[in-house]
């Protein structure tokens, strides 16, 4: 029986639904996209997020807006500095852009069995701020900065099941308003709020290779060498997602709001559509856990379905789960392989990838080298599998086909003839 795209697509998501859930993610708009055609799917698509479990902090940019309602501004090092009377435009187009993305959420999700959901948009100021002051001879007046975020009163309104929106505006303890920039203010969100997620929405796709092809991973250092070819409104957003990983935020994302559905694109496929930025770009190779049974079982029961792998019961994968060995991407357990010592022989068993994950991971070759690493460790000098359907990988990863009477008598007299599975060998350095 086929399985239509809609539920592998579906099936393949449920982990990341369960990995989002009470996760907290700080997501910048800029004004760029609050005019998009867009905005009401993104809009739309966020409050799916909301209504999965995220804990979302949405912060707004308004820099096309105050253009139009301020033609004369003034720039210093292509930071506005905001007298007086443009402070006033400034709150004004702030209120006029709140006001609509209220709005927006009000809607709840149209079409959908959800359009009654009641989402709260809590605002407030949650941001003390200082004024830049006077740089190179220019006073900012008020054109202010950061000084601290309320972070109580945030957390508060998300356990109350709000959505909190900022405004790129700060007060001071005096009272004053100061105009804020709206990717500093994010990434100081971010961060100060321990947040697991930071996305940026531009008009940038994502970060591209010198062919032109996406980037779907790079660590904040990487990040570095793609600075050059780009604009200073794209290279300080970049520059905000590289800053939010070094302070401390698990993952940043930058994603299209041209696209419609690229934000959970980028959240609910193995693939991404955007770029993401992360510390490590390890594939997350680990000891097995009692509590990972759940997840290795998804992964290896396709390919018991199909006659690969030899159905393993359940309480035996609980007893030997000291012999497993894990992938894990995004907190899912995305693969799996076992390793049984017989001496100098060591049985490479249970090799899964989930099907998901598959295709340009590089998570199969991980894992099997993670494998090699154990069995030497406990003193084997070879490595050896039985596979019936996946001789050609084992080939290409360094094994040898050779006959059952190279494995270990205790396997020799466990094999089954009627299955006939072919004998992988591989020496260990």
């Amino acid at each position: 029986m086929e399985t239509n795209a809609y539920a592998r697509w579906f099936r393949g998501s449920t982990p990341y639904i369960s990995a989002h859930r009470y996760r907290t993610f700080v997501v910048l708009l800029s004004g760029e996209a609050l005019q998009h055609v867009n905005l009401t799917n993104i809009v739309h698509d966020l409050a799916l997020l909301h209504v999965l479990g995220v804990r979302l902090v949405l912060v707004h940019g308004a820099r096309p807006q105050i253009e139009q309602a301020l033609p004369e501004s003034f720039y210093h090092e292509h930071r506005r500095v905001t007298d007086e009377p443009a402070m006033g435009a400034i709150t004004a187009v702030h209120g006029q852009l709140r006001a609509r993305l209220e709005a927006l959420f009000s809607t709840g999700l149209p079409n959908s069995p959800l359009h009654n959901v009641n989402i709260a948009v809590v605002g407030g100021n949650f941001v003390v701020a200082k004024p830049i002051g006077v740089v190179d001879g220019v006073d900012h007046l008020f054109s202010g900065e950061v000084r601290r975020v309320e972070t109580g009163r945030i957390r508060t309104a998300l356990d109350n099941n709000a959505l909190v929106l900022i405004s790129p505006l700060g007060y001071s303890p005096s009272g004053q308003a100061f105009n804020l920039n709206s990717e500093d203010l994010a990434t100081a969100l971010a961060i100060t709020l321990q947040a697991d997620k930071l996305i940026v929405f531009d008009d940038m796709r994502f970060v591209a290779d010198d062919q032109g092809r996406r980037i779907s991973t790079l660590t904040p250092g990487g990040l570095d060498s793609h600075f050059s070819d780009l604009d200073t409104p794209k290279q300080n957003r970049l520059r905000q997602l590289q800053q939010a990983v070094r302070g401390g935020v698990t993952k940043s994302h930058l994603v299209s709001f041209e696209d419609d559905g690229a934000l959970l694109a980028e959240l609910f496929t193995a693939e991404g559509i955007g770029t993401q930025i992360v510390e490590q770009q390890g594939r997350g190779i680990r000891p097995a856990q009692p509590e990972d049974v759940a997840g290795i079982v998804e992964v290896i029961r396709p390919l018991e379905e199909s006659g690969a792998l030899v159905r393993r019961e359940r309480d035996r994968l609980e007893q030997e789960i000291g012999n497993f060995l894990v992938a894990e991407l995004d907190g899912i357990v995305v693969g799996c392989c076992a390793v049984y010592p017989f001496g100098e022989q060591a049985e490479l068993a249970c090799v899964g990838v989930h099907a998901n994950y598959q295709l340009g991971n590089g998570i199969g070759p991980s894992l099997l080298e993670a494998a090699e690493q154990r069995a030497a460790e406990g003193g084997a000098t070879q490595l050896f599998a039985l596979t019936t359907q996946a001789r050609d990988w084992f080939v290409e990863q360094g094994f040898s086909v050779t006959t059952p009477e190279h494995l270990p008598q205790q396997k020799q007299r466990l094999y089954n003839w009627q299955r006939n599975s072919v004998v992988m060998v591989k020496p260990l350095n």
